[in-house]
């Protein structure tokens, strides 16, 4: 099991940028992807992004792109996630999650770990 923390969320006007880190810890080893979702009052938990641990392969939600960065540290297991130009639909609880299956990316159904979750809240 790979045990996920989040950090580094808050509140932040719209256009402003936060960065989210999440570090992993226990049987990392066979970790094939990290990925970012995120989840707002009343709806479903969405894909925001991932990246694949061996060669940084990204993929990301159309919703995000231009905007949101993910990038890694392979040495310190972290992922993070890098959030410019936020806007007021932005706001949710963000999760980062791990997966261990070489399938697609941005299927939250085969994510194996999670973490606890950090609020961001953009305000308008």
């Amino acid at each position: 099991q790979v045990q996920l923390v989040e950090s580094g969320g808050g509140l932040v006007q719209a256009g402003g940028s936060l960065r989210l880190s999440c570090a992993a810890s226990g049987r990392t080893f066979n970790t094939y992807a990290m990925g970012w979702f995120r989840q707002a009052p009343g709806k479903e938990r969405r894909f925001v992004g991932a990246i694949r641990w061996n060669d940084g392969m990204i993929d990301s939600a159309d919703s995000v792109k231009g905007r949101f960065t993910i990038s890694r540290d392979n040495a310190k297991k972290t992922v993070y996630l890098q959030m410019n130009s936020l806007k007021p639909e932005d706001t949710a609880v963000y999760y980062c999650a791990a997966k261990t299956t070489r399938l697609t990316l941005s299927m939250r159904g085969e994510y194996d770990s999670w973490g606890q979750g950090t609020q961001v809240t953009v305000s308008s």
